[in-house]
């Protein structure tokens, strides 16, 4: 190879985003909880509905996926940090449950039970949780899995640390289905990690709420 192909080729794989799993399916290493740490239902295993309760989660040992198992919990967000990307996340909950995807840890993308609902709210699965409801009502059976793919632009500030660009979810698709487009956050929703706005963050799942189980996490960098 030549030095030309070999640095077109260089090139050509810097510019392949990098994809980050801030989940390795096995352990909770690279997260931490929102809260006492005692409280925490968290673990990793395989869930399933409780064949017993539709609304409550069971989780056999064996599985790769972060799993909540009961109300009460604590919120759990990861070490690692994205900021404008491309996030892709598969959700359970099984009847009534409530929860929530916080993008940087501080934009919450509601997660709920909203299965055979017909008109949806700011509180409903897809919706921006107090700002934006979602378009369509795209949920799953409760001890479904659902998909989200969250295509988000982070705030920007300028060197002096003022907000210039406010945060942005250029779309949102639930099961294929498009819930969000063009939403510019105001703030932050109350409940994130901080409270406060930032160039990049990490991504926060309630646990406070009820049962739920998420897995095949993924940031997908936007340059």
């Amino acid at each position: 190879m030549t030095k030309a192909a070999l640095c077109a080729l260089v090139a050509a794989l810097w510019a392949v985003p990098q994809v980050q799993e801030p989940f390795n399916g096995k352990d909770l290493t690279g997260w931490k909880f929102k809260g006492q740490s005692e409280k925490s239902k968290w673990k990793v295993g395989k869930a399933s509905l409780d064949p017993a309760d539709n609304k409550k989660l069971t989780v056999a040992d064996g599985g790769n996926e972060l799993v909540n198992s009961s109300v009460g919990s604590v919120d759990i967000y990861s070490e690692v940090h994205h900021g404008d990307a491309v996030i892709e996340v598969e959700l359970m909950v099984p009847k009534g449950s409530n929860s929530g995807v916080y993008v940087m840890g501080e934009y919450e993308v509601q997660v709920l039970d909203s299965f055979g609902k017909e008109k949806m709210s700011t509180g409903d699965i897809g919706a921006l949780y107090g700002a934006a409801p979602p378009k369509v009502n795209a949920s799953k059976a409760p001890g479904e899995w659902q998909k989200f793919v969250i295509d988000f632009r982070a705030p920007k500030f300028d060197a002096d640390g003022k907000k210039t660009a406010a945060a942005k979810f250029v779309k949102i698709e639930l099961n294929g289905q498009v819930v969000q487009e063009n939403v510019e956050m105001k703030g932050p929703t109350p409940g994130g990690v901080s409270g406060k706005e930032a160039a990049t963050g990490p991504i926060m799942f309630q646990g406070d709420h009820g049962p739920v189980a998420y897995r095949n996490i993924k940031f997908t960098p936007v340059k």
